[in-house]
């Protein structure tokens, strides 16, 4: 369950008119002006597949790595972040003393990560306290303290989010939990699905025979049965979405009267949020269904699901043939993936996800050039401008909704490269002898910092991304932009490309983060993040018939044979995207019209090259099973329609590109959707 989209100090500075000049002081990493013009696809018309046109030679010679679900500049930047992070962790084993009382805590973490002998040598061994402790569950009150325990797989999730009333507070809420698989894979038909499914049960039965648990396969049928029903009360990705309908404030009576088959105020306080005056009830529907499931299905059902789903969870840290097993049914079979990545790499990932803010100061005090942070201060404060001018010009929104718009627009808060203040890991203990202890040590940790944190105000400076991670986030309980280190760079965002690229790329991803405060979810939040209605009826109606056209076309198209993309599963990320480009480029024209139009380049004007760097920041070729994936759990379009699916929508585009009826992306005029 997560309450608020995390991808992706109140600014006081001053709306700039014209945007700043970019320092280009050397090569650009791409091509000759920023774009690599070599991974066009010849014969293929912009106005036909704008994707192909830029992307389609890159797609033909390319070939995802055996260890990815994917390749394109995402991964490159990942791997590049990896290898900066990997050479400052070797640095750490060799000298812990030179960052502290965390780099020997990161050093030890690492070493018994990749202390593979001393993990073989262990065996399952390290598992016994754990599932010992399932074991002696003699009632479902004890079993309830489990679910609500750090670690412990769980019906129904216990969290601390800000709260939607006052978002200077935190709240507890509860909410439905997850599932072995997707929910979809349970439910859905067809034969690739009866294929997850059979492999499924053959996974759960593989797990409880490799920890030595008994009755494997009889406790496998039950432990899939169960999950079959819980997937079948379980809200859909796309009904999570809806803000209105997942805001459900209840008392612990209330919870009880809802819900009455689980003891919430065991729970609440097992996870030490009972001092919260109300609870948010997520999913309410599903928690009351997910009540009945409860009563109905015996303890030991449950003690037998739970020691699955803690083997199962914590795989990857036991021996290789744990470690594979996991890997083979989640990497290979759902997401097609045909070969684990080496250890280190994924020793990164795991220091990354425990320690990663300890990580990240280290990362940027080597890796960040500040002059960047400058350059991007710049860039956000042209997009916002851009967006002023898009909602002063709206022809559909109301004065009133106009005023309310341009005070939430005024009050984002933009944050660049790393937090102010880092966590401190301290009081973690680490043992270099016992990885699975060290990784639910670091759950526990977390949550005992977010305990502490809960009763006290809100601190606004927390980050929910490390500065190494390649990524950008709105949150729209804070009304904060977020932009860590690592994806300040090309194709993103280069110093050295031609101005119009940046403004298409990394300009475009600004005035995505920006477009979700005003998309179907951020629109119910107002300036300081508080859950209010800052529209007039009129406004709402109009902006719901325009984000409605928008779902329509992106319901029409098929990635995959036989799978379409959720229209209102993708319209937060698609209305990000559309406003982005136009705010983007209204930025760009800004640009221009302070220092000189673009001068032609290679034939191609600044506007053809705005658009070729917003088709190549999406040039991303993904595996089947791992597509299908995304189509249904993520938020996200696949990269193709991110990019085809909003050029057609933008004037400019078919001005730049001579675009006419009967290329196949031709819209008539009336039929582009206008959102900001």
């Amino acid at each position: 369950m997560k309450l608020h989209r995390s991808l992706l100090l109140t600014s006081a500075a001053a709306l700039l008119v014209a945007a700043p000049a970019l320092a280009q002081t050397g090569k650009p990493k791409y091509g000759s002006f920023g774009v690599d013009v070599t991974a066009e696809k010849a014969g293929v018309k912009p106005g036909d597949d704008f994707w192909s046109y830029v992307n389609g030679s890159w797609a033909d010679r390319t070939e995802i790595a055996a260890d990815r679900t994917s390749a394109g500049p995402f991964v490159d930047l990942a791997l590049a972040a990896e290898n900066n992070v990997r050479t400052l962790l070797d640095d750490m084993a060799k000298n812990p003393a030179a960052y502290g009382a965390s780099g020997k805590q990161i050093g030890d973490f690492y070493a018994s990560w990749m202390d593979e002998a001393g993990i073989e040598a262990r065996g399952a061994a390290p598992l016994r306290p754990y599932l010992a402790r399932i074991a002696g569950v003699q009632d479902k009150a004890a079993l309830q303290v489990l679910f609500a325990s750090t670690g412990y797989a769980t019906p129904v999730e216990v969290e601390i989010s800000p709260s939607f009333v006052d978002p200077t507070r935190y709240m507890a809420a509860v909410g439905q939990g997850n599932l072995g698989m997707p929910r979809d894979y349970f439910l859905n038909p067809g034969e690739k699905f009866d294929a997850f499914r059979k492999a499924y049960r053959v996974y759960v039965q593989h797990i409880q025979e490799l920890a030595g648990i008994p009755d494997a396969s009889a406790k496998a049928d039950a432990i899939v049965a169960l999950e079959m029903a819980m997937a079948k009360v379980q809200w859909s990705p796309e009904q999570s979405r809806d803000i209105a309908k997942l805001n459900d404030p209840q008392t612990i009576a209330g919870l009880k009267a809802k819900a009455p088959e689980f003891d919430w105020a065991l729970m609440l306080k097992t996870a030490g949020v009972d001092s919260s005056p109300y609870v948010l009830m997520a999913q309410n529907t599903a928690l009351i269904a997910l009540g009945k499931i409860f009563a109905e299905t015996p303890l030991a059902t449950w003690k037998d699901y739970l020691a699955y789903r803690f083997v199962s969870d914590h795989a990857t840290y036991l021996p290789k043939a744990f470690d594979q097993a996991r890997f083979d049914f989640y990497s290979k079979t759902l997401s097609g993936v045909p070969a684990q990545r080496e250890r280190w790499k994924r020793g990164v990932q795991m220091v990354n996800g425990a320690l990663g803010e300890a990580v990240g100061k280290a990362y940027v005090a080597k890796y960040y050039p500040p002059e960047a942070e400058k350059q991007m201060a710049e860039l956000i404060e042209n997009l916002r401008d851009s967006y002023r001018e898009r909602i002063e010009g709206s022809t559909w929104m109301d004065e009133a909704t106009r005023k309310a718009a341009l005070v939430k627009l005024a009050a984002f808060e933009p944050r660049i490269g790393h937090p102010e203040k880092y966590i401190d890991y301290s009081s973690l203990s680490v043992d270099r002898g016992d990885v699975l202890g060290n990784v639910i040590r670091s759950g526990e940790f977390q949550h005992q910092l977010a305990l502490a944190r809960f009763p006290k105000p809100v601190d606004r400076s927390l980050w929910a991304m490390t500065p190494q991670t390649v990524n950008a986030y709105y949150n729209p309980l804070s009304n904060q932009i977020t932009f860590p280190a690592a994806i300040l760079q090309p194709p993103f965002f280069d110093p050295n490309a031609d101005p119009a690229v940046n403004y298409g790329a990394i300009g475009a991803v600004i005035g995505h983060e920006m477009g979700h405060g005003f998309d179907d979810q951020g629109s119910m939040f107002g300036p300081t993040g508080k859950l209010e209605n800052w529209w007039t009826p009129k406004a709402k109606a109009d902006f719901g018939t325009r984000t409605a056209a928008l779902a329509g076309q992106y319901d029409t198209y098929e990635p995959l044979p036989g799978m379409k993309i959720k229209g209102k599963l993708t319209l937060g990320e698609n209305i990000g995207d559309l406003g982005g480009v136009e705010a983007a480029y209204g930025a760009y024209q800004k640009y221009q019209a302070k220092h000189g139009k673009g001068k032609v380049i290679n034939g191609l004007t600044g506007d053809q090259r705005f658009f070729l760097g917003w088709g190549q920041a999406w040039r991303v070729k993904m595996r089947e099973d791992a597509l299908r994936q995304q189509l249904l759990t993520d938020p996200h379009s696949p990269a193709t329609a991110r990019v085809n699916g909003v050029v057609r929508n933008v004037d400019a585009w078919y001005k730049a590109f001579n675009i006419q009826p009967g290329d196949k992306l031709y819209l008539a005029p009336e039929q582009r959707v206008h959102i900001w």
